[in-house]
């Protein structure tokens, strides 16, 4: 089967296309250092056999995560902590990459105020974000560098920038969210260049034969908003500095969305021609014939699968003895497999 087949990013082979996507766990506190919980949790999934775990979205500053017991990574501190997840995830055979973000207009903590494009809410009950000045967004834009040096130094095999579900780097991209009049607002190319600056910045410090993976929102589920043609825009725009796409959407503002199985994938598909780069395949992805008819189907490189991974850390050996696929199974474990 083609899901359980080697793929390599740059200098990263991952034994299956089974993707962890991130999903937080608000387990930190305000230190927002990795603890025993997270190394329990990432480790166990490892142990599982997934392919490729993605550590859940990591604040490149305090006031960049959505609440205070989200993971950080805006200090030195935070590196013994999570190299130690790092080499314990590698020991068992999984690779490992970290999402680096700020929450923008949706952070919810007392450790610094809102801050957004525009000093737009999110909803009728959140707070007004601060709108951010020129200086401010480049003191932005140095933390996401300086985070992907010590997620280097953590001993990460790749990156993902998160740019959707409505979070600092998404509010840049979409009219919804972004009225300003200089240089980072109005036509679609202004609104890339927060995006593009990251990346450029990243590039700079991130070693040149580890991944660069880019989380997007293809659709904002509103007029007026991202759709598929302005994301696909925007990723020819940015895809020199990125190996993969990460395709969701959403999450931008309070919005009805209809949910079934795999529907998100389309995007996925859309991107991956349209942008001739990989991408990976999320959405209420939850048993391996849907991911062997998308992967098989060239609709994404990889699949994410979040919610059935919670449920069951070891998905990836139970569908492969079920399917009687040789894995290399844990020497402890073998016995039941």
């Amino acid at each position: 089967m083609n899901t359980f087949k080697k793929l390599t990013l740059k200098n990263m082979e991952l034994k299956n296309r089974v993707v962890m996507p991130p999903m937080c766990m608000y387990s930190s506190d305000e230190t927002g250092k990795a603890g025993e919980f997270h190394y329990n949790h990432y480790v166990t999934r490892a142990i599982g056999g997934v392919g490729l775990i993605i550590l859940e979205s990591t604040g490149v500053v305090k006031n960049g995560r959505t609440t205070d017991k989200d993971l950080g990574i805006w200090s030195d501190e935070h590196i013994e902590n999570l190299k130690k997840l790092v080499n314990g995830v590698k020991k068992h055979g999984s690779k490992i990459a970290i999402q680096l973000n700020h929450g923008g207009r949706k952070y919810t903590g007392v450790s610094g105020e809102a801050v957004a494009p525009s000093a737009i809410k999110f909803d009728k009950e959140s707070i007004l974000p601060k709108e951010l000045t020129k200086d401010e967004i480049q003191e932005i834009i140095l933390s996401f560098k300086e985070a992907a040096i010590r997620a280097d130094k953590a001993g990460f095999d790749a990156i993902e920038i998160h740019g959707a579900h409505g979070y600092l780097i998404h509010q840049f991209l979409s009219p919804l969210s972004n009225l300003r009049i200089d240089e980072y607002g109005g036509s679609i190319k202004n609104r890339t260049k927060f995006l593009k600056e990251i990346l450029e910045a990243v590039a700079e410090v991130w070693p040149k034969e580890k991944a660069i993976f880019l989380r997007v929102s293809s659709y904002d589920y509103k007029e007026g908003g991202l759709d598929l043609n302005a994301m696909v825009e925007i990723i020819n725009d940015v895809k020199e500095y990125i190996d993969i796409v990460h395709v969701s959407t959403g999450g931008l503002i309070p919005a009805e969305i209809e949910v079934y199985p795999g529907y998100q994938v389309n995007f996925s598909s859309e991107i991956k021609d349209r942008c001739n780069i990989p991408t990976i395949a999320v959405g209420l992805i939850t048993d391996v014939k849907m991911a062997e008819e998308i992967i098989s189907n060239n609709r994404a490189d990889l699949v994410a699968i979040g919610r059935e991974l919670l449920r069951n850390p070891y998905f990836v050996l139970n569908e492969a003895k079920s399917r009687n696929i040789k894995v290399d199974y844990p020497e402890q474990y073998k016995g039941a497999f």
